[in-house]
């Protein structure tokens, strides 16, 4: 029994031990994930050099927008309101209304002091003709006391030659003596008249030549005052500067409002923008006139907005903010800062497919292009927000002004204001 047993134990150890057969599936699996891993690498790589490396991206973009605070010039009790948040109002409507009741007294005396003052200045003028025949009259007297000293002369010479020989008495020889002493104390009298009547009309033409009564000082002053009441009764009336949305508003009917309190906000939603908040370490690429592909969450990805590079910030977000890092003190932690960029819009596809400010944005740069500049080197060719509405506030006022100085001025002050303006032509020529 033991030697069958070892026999077939010594045949088994002498026959070699063969390898498992692998697995030709696994192997194959294996070497497809491994090419497929790499030619994905290829890939991305090819991407990232020849697509990626073009483009600059971020989601840290919000709309924004100018934000024009409607405040009254002047203080008054509110008693209208004609606008309220989400309206649309064109430039120029009549937002909010204050009492008109003060500012129209004012007006009013404003134009009778210009209607005093017009008046006033024409009673200078007149005086100039006044004062010029005070100096005739007064040169007549000159005249007259001129003859009368002469005749006394003459009547003291005759008596004086007839005292020798008792003809004429002493007393009448005096008589003749105190009569040509009244005539020299008249004719003194009548020169000082003529010298104070020249001065009076110098001291009158100082008033008024070189300038018509329209452009006298003193009326000048006087239609300054009507164009300030003017102001007053218009700015009661608070329009709108610009076309947009109102959007805050504060004020209630009845309120009493001084000078600089904000009652409600317009923005003009066909003119925003988005600040895009770019990482410093993605700024080395990007320069002005780039564009630039947006995706706001309003819409999704169906709404794809084209914009263009407007300008980089001229600092960091951390910089003009309330509080800035201290970074000098204490612990540092480096943080990686942004810089707002500013994207323009197309103004057409602001108008079939609005925002609002402050929405998110999705925002990516083609920087393929390296031409650009990162600053801007020349000023703005037109302001950012121009004023539709107050334009013809200045030919109104200007219209009350002229109405006022025709009714009062005269056929006589025009005539008076006309020939001292030629006199003064031809005295500077």
């Amino acid at each position: 029994m033991n030697a069958p047993q070892s026999a077939n134990s010594n045949a088994s150890a002498s026959v070699p031990a063969q390898p498992p057969a692998g697995n030709p599936k696994r192997k194959k699996a294996l070497t497809a994930l491994a090419s497929v891993v790499v030619v994905a690498g290829l890939g991305w790589a090819a991407y990232e050099v020849l697509v990626a490396s073009h483009y600059e991206s971020t989601d840290n973009a919000y709309v924004q927008g100018n934000v024009i605070q409607i405040t009254p010039q002047i203080g008054g009790t509110v008693m209208g309101i004609m606008a309220d948040d989400t309206d649309f109002v064109k430039a120029g409507q009549v937002l909010v209304q204050l009492d008109p009741a003060d500012a129209k007294v004012a007006l009013d005396q404003a134009e009778a002091a210009l209607a005093q003052a017009v008046r006033q200045v024409r009673t200078l003028y007149a005086n100039n003709s006044t004062l010029a025949a005070q100096i005739a009259l007064r040169d007549a007297d000159v005249v007259r006391a001129q003859s009368d000293i002469a005749r006394a002369s003459d009547d003291l010479k005759r008596r004086q030659s007839l005292t020798g020989n008792g003809a004429v008495s002493k007393e009448e020889l005096k008589h003749a003596q105190t009569q040509l002493a009244i005539a020299n104390s008249a004719l003194t009298a009548a020169q000082a008249g003529v010298l104070a009547a020249r001065e009076q009309l110098t001291s009158n033409q100082a008033l008024t030549e070189g300038t018509s009564i329209e452009q006298h000082p003193s009326v000048q002053l006087a239609a300054a005052k009507v164009r300030e009441a003017y102001l007053a009764t218009q700015r009661a009336s608070l329009s709108a500067p610009v076309d947009g949305y109102v959007a805050k508003r504060t004020v209630q009917l009845g309120q009493r409002v001084a000078a600089g309190t904000p009652l409600m906000s317009i923005i003009p939603l066909k003119q925003v923008w988005v600040d895009a908040n770019f990482k410093e370490v993605q700024l080395r690429t990007i320069r002005i006139g780039q564009p630039a592909t947006l995706v706001a969450d309003l819409y999704g990805k169906k709404v794809e907005y084209k914009g263009t590079v407007a300008g980089l910030g001229a600092g960091t977000g951390a910089a003009f903010s309330l509080l800035p890092a201290q970074n000098a003190t204490g612990n540092w932690i480096k943080v990686v800062q942004r810089v707002p960029v500013r994207i323009a819009l197309d103004p057409k596809q602001l108008a079939d497919n609005p925002l609002r400010v402050g929405l998110s944005m999705n925002v990516e740069v083609d920087v393929s292009k390296l031409d650009g500049k990162t600053l801007a080197d020349a000023p703005r060719a037109a302001a950012p927000v121009q004023p539709q509405a107050f334009a013809a506030q200045d030919d109104a006022v200007n219209d009350v002004v002229r109405r006022v100085i025709a009714a009062n001025v005269g056929k006589a002050g025009t005539v008076a204001s006309r020939r001292a303006a030629q006199q003064h032509t031809l005295q500077t020529r």
